[in-house]
């Protein structure tokens, strides 16, 4: 297939993953062997074709995958049969990722729009060993023994597994028309949507693109939030600074990165579940790491935007908030509200949800409940805090 200069591969879904082999061991990790595991992928934009992006970044062993199929999702693990076809790679039907490389996809040739729900299917033969993950997907993927590709649905198959974490996947691409303005929102739970009514799509990236439609921007947001995911410090996944080439500025047509980070490096020395506690980063050595990413950000020719950080003082997470980090995350906060923040524009997160009485906490109406993270009502707040208007190109 060839593209045209009018359109262009663009990133209409990512999924920023996890490996299992951290020291840390906050969420499931698992393998697949002689399984197929299908997964839902709800795309932020539309094009003229679509293809996947298939991982095995932080695998230890060559991942084999015997066929892959994409289809129009129904309901639960339901596919409407019409639209499945098969997903090829270099041509072939049977191919396998290298260890620590991603595959893209041959194009599927065929018109697919925002919000549309795509069911992909991957027939996996042989032991994955523990695979390269998303932790928090809040859609259910499904697996079940044998090739079970073109099944129309799978439920109420012997060996069903309903999956809370995303495996393989790293996104989708679309051919949109060329120019389309993709920013990407990129940092921690916040913007991965722990805390969000599962299956509902209302976390803060999906709320923001709602608000562009609405508007009748061209363009959309993909969410390369991941939960627990630091500024300055490895686990869980590479630290911001490490990932920001990859999960930003090398994302196909992306003109804007929106930043969310900070409270795990604040709260997560205090954690005991962690095996090396190291001491709370100043606000200087926050700041330090912010201003890189901007730097970086503004080097690649993008638009930088900041969002404070999150109110947490209240968290139920024994040791998260002490008030040396809420002292911290004021003082960066005032800074990236400040002139001297090098950012194009800031988004007040921190504000849009906190508490008017006690700003260093979550309002009740915006808690998810652990006080760490806000719920639906919270992430419209942190949407709607969002200005438009710094998302134009």
């Amino acid at each position: 297939m060839t593209t045209d200069s009018t359109a262009a591969w663009t990133a209409a879904f990512r999924s920023a993953v996890l490996s299992p082999y951290e020291n840390i061991e906050i969420f499931e990790r698992r393998g697949f062997g002689g399984q197929t595991v299908r997964q839902i992928l709800r795309l932020d934009g539309g094009g003229e074709a679509v293809r996947v992006r298939l991982t095995n970044r932080y695998g230890r062993q060559p991942l084999h995958i015997g066929g892959a199929r994409l289809a129009i999702h129904t309901e639960g693990s339901g596919i409407d049969s019409g639209t499945d076809v098969p997903v090829r790679v270099g041509g072939a039907d049977d191919f396998t990722v290298p260890v620590g490389e991603e595959v893209v996809s041959d194009p599927v040739e065929r018109a697919v729009a925002v919000g549309d729900e795509l069911a992909l299917s991957l027939w996996l033969p042989e032991d994955t060993g523990p695979t390269t993950y998303s932790a928090v997907p809040l859609r259910p993927g499904y697996a079940v023994p044998g090739n079970a590709l073109s099944a129309p649905a799978l439920d109420g198959t012997d060996g069903l597994e309903e999956l809370a974490t995303r495996h393989f996947v790293t996104g989708a691409d679309v051919l949109a028309p060329r120019g389309t303005p993709v920013a990407v929102a990129f940092g921690d739970s916040w913007f991965e949507g722990t805390g969000t009514t599962p299956d509902t799509d209302h976390r803060f990236p999906d709320l923001l693109n709602e608000r562009l439609r609405a508007a009748g921007h061209t363009g959309w947001v993909v969410n390369q939030g991941l939960s627990a995911n630091r500024l300055l410090t490895d686990e869980a996944g590479e630290h911001a600074l490490a990932r920001l080439d990859r999960d930003a500025l090398q994302v196909p047509g992306v003109t804007h990165v929106l930043v969310h980070f900070g409270l795990n490096d604040l709260g997560i020395p205090g954690q005991e579940a962690y095996p090396e506690p190291a001491p709370v980063p100043t606000a200087d050595d926050l700041i330090a790491g912010f201003t890189a990413l901007a730097d970086r950000i503004h080097a690649a020719g993008l638009t930088a935007i900041a969002t404070t950080v999150g109110p947490y003082k209240s968290t139920v997470y024994e040791g998260y908030s002490t008030p040396e980090g809420v002292a911290v995350a004021r003082e960066v906060n005032d800074w990236i509200r400040g002139a001297e923040s090098p950012y194009d524009a800031y988004a007040d997160l921190a504000a849009a949800v906190a508490d008017p009485a006690d700003p260093d906490r979550i309002h009740d109406d915006y808690d998810s409940g652990d006080g760490l993270h806000v719920n639906d009502a919270g992430a419209r707040a942190l949407a709607d805090a969002v200005d438009l208007a710094t998302l134009k190109v």
